[in-house]
């Protein structure tokens, strides 16, 4: 008979008006790795936050270990053993791994100093548990993305934690960061450990999961087991999406025209060096590589975020010198960050007013805003870029992230730059946003956008692009065209190992 650890049965949630889970059942095994999926909205955070006692459920119940428990709240939830690890870590650089691990429950000597040798010690015992070798005196600002997570899979550990919700953990990591992730993932559910996954990256969730739960518009529309079931990333799509999308196709028909964007000898220490590359009206341009390589740094100094850089930028053949965002913007660059809440998203202000702060001169009236223009220009790119919201007033903080994605689009949508960067475009955003967001890629390109796309996927760059440079160590390794690109031929040139070789493939 199965040993469940965890049952939540017949759970509903609303906020106000607004049913978000309607009778939703989930269970796991005792050393069961779970994915949950769904569309950015579905009601996958609210039913992990009923279950890490952020929030408390309508009705239903919640089982652990055959015993019903009521979850109150995230302290109740931790006594439990449950665990949330989220999207964002809550580590501290500035302290190390064991005072991570130990961070308000320090052990203490007789005197009130810190017993850094003991807390090291048993630091050293959960890390061995987890079979990775790591010092515990090591600064947590010096770890790589992976480590990190793993840093709080060990706090996790450390409080006898046996259900670990994990939420989008490897949205920031490179395929090696994220193969060490799973590898930890795996040693856990050996030792009995059970893990609910979320993720927006299918081919992740078919590699690590043994089993699924599929919620849309908060109802759970599927359950089962991958071996069994032989479940396809199509499949899975097909069940998430909440309607269904044509699919986006590049147009080989579309006419590229003449260079708009010239970078010559472009350098900056300790980011990249030495960068050439000339984008075409209306070409969709890809940049990727492993995390690190310096495409992000190079881009935020072209769009004058970044300072010290030399080399030459050319617009429509001018130089260009470009100081400041606001130079980039009078110049019609656009550039949507890859960290949205952090760069993208003003948390304090309403969707409407995200949207339209780029271009508030579109809607000046004498020394006033217009905000009957600002929302009919909200209403607009809300039908336009299918955005699920009820209305502009709301905080922008009330979207799933892939709707607060397509309203930072929007707002440069509404600017009408001539290049518009895109850093990672699709990061955390579900199967279906993703669908939209490539339309809307793809249309742009069409009336004459120029667009750069910079990607850590190659299966995301080979899709939407007509080239592609690869980049590694701060350089450009090699250029590929559309017809030639593979993820293999990316992840030679990524790793250096196809540098030479390569670098004139196109």
């Amino acid at each position: 008979m199965a040993e469940f650890v965890l049952e939540m049965t017949n759970i509903y949630k609303s906020f106000s008006e607004n049913c978000v889970l309607s009778d939703v059942n989930l269970s796991l095994q005792k050393g069961e790795i779970r994915a949950l999926i769904g569309e950015n909205g579905a009601g996958k955070s609210t039913l992990m936050n009923i279950l890490g006692g952020v929030l408390n459920a309508d009705s239903g119940s919640l089982f652990i270990a055959g015993e019903e428990v009521l979850i109150c709240n995230p302290s109740a939830a931790k006594d439990l053993g449950i665990a949330f690890i989220h999207q964002e870590l809550t580590l501290v650089n500035d302290l190390t791994v064991s005072e991570n691990l130990f961070l308000g429950s320090e052990i203490r000597k007789k005197s009130g100093l810190l017993n850094i040798n003991e807390m090291c010690r048993q630091s050293r015992e959960v890390l061995k548990r987890l079979q990775v070798d790591l010092e515990p005196k090591t600064m947590v600002r010096s770890l790589d993305a992976s480590y990190k997570q793993i840093v709080e899979i060990a706090k996790a550990i450390r409080s006898n934690a046996r259900i670990i919700i994990m939420d989008e953990p490897t949205t920031a990591l490179s395929n090696v960061e994220i193969e060490n992730l799973f590898k930890v993932m795996r040693t856990l559910k050996d030792q009995g450990v059970s893990i609910i996954f979320i993720s927006h990256k299918l081919q992740e969730v078919l590699t690590i999961c043994d089993t699924y739960s599929i919620l849309k518009d908060g109802v759970l529309v599927a359950s089962g087991n991958f071996e069994e079931d032989k479940l396809t990333e199509a499949e899975m799509a097909r069940l998430m999406v909440n309607v269904k999308r044509q699919e986006a196709f590049r147009s080989d028909d579309k006419e590229i025209g003449e260079i708009i964007l010239e970078v010559e000898d472009y350098s900056l220490r300790k980011h990249f060096s030495n960068i050439d590359f000339s984008v075409r009206r209306g070409e969709i341009l890809g940049f990727t590589g492993l995390l690190g390589d310096g495409r992000s740094e190079l881009f935020q100094s072209i769009f004058g975020a970044l300072k010290g850089a030399t080399g030459t930028i050319r617009l429509n053949g001018k130089a260009l010198n470009i100081r400041s965002t606001k130079d980039a913007l009078a110049s019609g660059i656009g550039y949507v960050p890859r960290n949205r809440k952090e760069n993208g998203i003003i948390k304090d202000l309403s969707i409407t007013q995200n949207l339209t702060i780029t271009a508030l001169t579109n809607f000046k009236h004498k020394l006033l805003l217009n905000h009957k223009r600002e929302k009919q220009a909200c209403d607009l790119h809300k039908n336009n870029l299918r955005i699920k919201m009820k209305n502009g007033k709301e905080l922008i903080t009330c979207l799933s992230g892939g709707n607060q994605q397509k309203v930072i689009l929007g707002r440069w949508l509404e600017a009408d730059p001539a290049i518009l960067i895109l850093d990672n475009p699709t990061q955390g955003v579900d199967v279906g946003a993703k669908q939209d967001i490539y339309s809307i890629i793809f249309e742009l390109s069409m009336r004459g956008v120029s667009i750069i796309v910079l990607s850590n996927e190659a299966n995301e760059v080979i899709r939407l692009c007509d080239r592609i440079h690869v980049m590694y160590h701060g350089s450009i390794a090699g250029e590929l065209t559309h017809e030639n690109a593979s993820e293999e031929s990316i992840m030679l040139l990524a790793t250096g190992a196809g540098e030479c070789a390569t670098r004139n493939i196109a």
